[in-house]
């Protein structure tokens, strides 16, 4: 099993000096997000080969590897001429992964749910021309649901996966997803079972409390999707339950299987923020 660190947070340190401060913050692993100066948010890669070079070189002097590529497109979306694009996004993204030595990527369904069963058509679409590739290259992909795609729940996501068919995919539990998953953590990690392959680990509030009143968006009705990525501890994610439920699962004994660190609320503690979710981790880790 690797733990890995999401850098967002650290995206204005330099891409080549990267690996050497997340190296000083005691991983060994990078879970490459979207970054503006090599693989944007659904825009197509900017990085060419000189760029991927040298940042493969910064990683082996630092002792760092990555242990997945995170790349975000509309490869669901409903409009026919963004959901071709990327695909392209998607294949030159590939390229990099395999370039950085990396056999894994990880992303979100995407698409919109207000139109789930057109997104789900161009979400198929788009593996028909996609899933080749991968299979092709030695690449694994694992999916999450998320707030405000096409698929949201838990469950039904696994179940997405499952009609794939596809050793190459599998599952990934965003813990700070937890509230729009359904909320029925355990049930949801079973029912994945060995499908699920990767962790995203973060906190956050039940924002389903309080008779769906713990938050109040305005206008009335919004369709907002609120939830935080927060330091373990500091949100309402059960991670007794959670742990606990990994190592009754087998979780780290699975082939590959990945924890990363992807708190996102703390930009002006970072560092601070990427220590402490490390030791936290180890602690738990630990006491299995």
């Amino acid at each position: 099993m690797k733990i890995a660190l999401d850098p967002y947070m650290l995206r204005s340190v330099p891409l080549l000096e990267l690996p050497g401060v997340v190296a000083d913050l005691g991983y060994e692993y990078i879970e490459l997000s979207p970054r503006e100066d090599f693989m944007p948010f659904f825009l197509h890669p900017r990085a060419d080969d000189a760029k991927v070079k040298a940042f493969k070189k910064a990683l082996d002097g630092a002792g760092v590897k990555i242990s997945s590529v995170l790349p975000l497109y509309r490869w669901s979306g409903p409009d026919e001429e963004e959901r071709e694009a990327a695909v392209r996004y998607w294949k030159r993204a590939l390229q990099i992964t395999v370039e950085l030595g990396c056999t894994i990527m990880n992303s979100e369904f995407n698409g919109r749910p207000e139109q789930a069963s057109l997104s789900e058509a161009k979400f198929w679409k788009s593996m028909e021309e996609l899933l080749p590739v991968f299979e092709r290259e030695g690449v694994r992909l694992r999916l999450e649901p998320h707030p405000d795609d096409f698929v949201e729940d838990g469950k039904v996501a696994v179940d997405m996966i499952r009609g794939i068919d596809s050793p190459h995919v599998s599952f990934l539990y965003c813990a700070p997803h937890t509230f729009h998953m359904g909320g029925n953590m355990v049930e949801i990690m079973e029912y994945a079972g060995p499908l699920m392959t990767h962790l995203h680990l973060a906190d956050a509030f039940d924002h389903t409390a309080s008779s769906g009143l713990r938050y109040i968006v305005n206008p009335p009705g919004s369709t907002a999707r609120v939830h935080q990525h927060l330091d373990i501890g500091q949100g309402e994610v059960d991670w007794e339950t959670f742990f606990a439920t990994l190592h009754r699962l087998g979780f780290a004994d699975g082939a590959d299987t990945i924890m990363t660190s992807c708190v996102f609320a703390w930009e002006d503690r970072a560092r601070e923020s990427a220590t402490f979710m490390r030791q936290t981790i180890d602690k738990y880790i630990g006491s299995w």
